[in-house]
């Protein structure tokens, strides 16, 4: 596999839009003192605050974005980054496995949107019924390093059915990441032409910050259309 340089910015990840807004809790309370309070009550419950306070399994706490930085120099981005890594399908993705999760993205918003809306499109044949809008924002990032890069190589992890691609990509990036790889460059599956990156380790992902919103929208079929918000 060969190794690639990157010094590029603005790759896009695309995340639902309700996961971009500010708390929603801190519409609840007249204060700071009961904001902090119900965060509290919720840090019991959700996977991004427990492996930020204790860790998991398969990530060390020190891993993540908020241990980069001290408490009064938190940026933009921080639980975004977190939240990348802390919440997985239990049978996971691509690239990693349901216990780790990983900051997927892509060099333009037309590749991430087809990896995205691939995902959605199968979630709605489950159910039968083609009716949708999702909204999603965009969250860019840059990234500096030499990746190992699957273009050009006819990796089984490039399958496009999920029951093959999907463990023998998870094996690969167990494999990279036991050699010390933080990320991986690979071909998009669902875009033809487009190019993707996947980060294995939260300390790589760089200046993060939003950038536009789309709506996908499903019509009637499993083809959706991509709208400007």
């Amino acid at each position: 596999m060969k190794t690639t340089a990157l010094r590029d910015r603005a790759l896009v990840r695309l995340i639902s839009e309700t996961h971009h807004k500010p708390p929603v809790l801190r519409g609840l309370v007249d204060s700071d003192a009961e904001a902090a309070l119900l965060a509290e009550i919720e840090g019991q419950t959700s996977a991004r605050l427990i492996a930020e306070r204790d860790g998991s399994p398969a990530l060390d706490r020190r891993e993540l974005a908020f241990a980069r930085r001290s408490q009064d120099l938190r940026l933009y981005g921080q639980s975004h980054i977190n939240a990348a890594f802390t919440y997985t399908r239990p049978t996971g993705n691509r690239f990693n496995d349901g216990g780790r999760g990983a900051w997927y993205c892509a060099w333009d918003m037309l590749t991430s949107a087809q990896e995205v809306g691939f995902h959605r499109t199968r979630e709605l044949g489950f159910i039968g019924r083609y009716e949708d809008e999702a909204r999603y924002v965009e969250l860019l990032a840059d990234f500096i390093g030499d990746f190992p890069d699957l273009h050009g190589d006819a990796h089984p992890a490039l399958d496009p059915d999920p029951g093959r691609g999907y463990p023998a990509g998870q094996r690969l990036a167990a494999a990279l990441r036991s050699e010390g790889h933080r990320g991986l460059i690979y071909p998009s599956v669902r875009h033809p032409g487009g190019r993707c990156f996947v980060a294995f380790d939260p300390g790589i992902i760089q200046n993060v910050r939003p950038g536009a919103s789309w709506r996908l929208i499903w019509d009637g079929t499993p083809a959706f259309t991509i709208a400007g918000i």
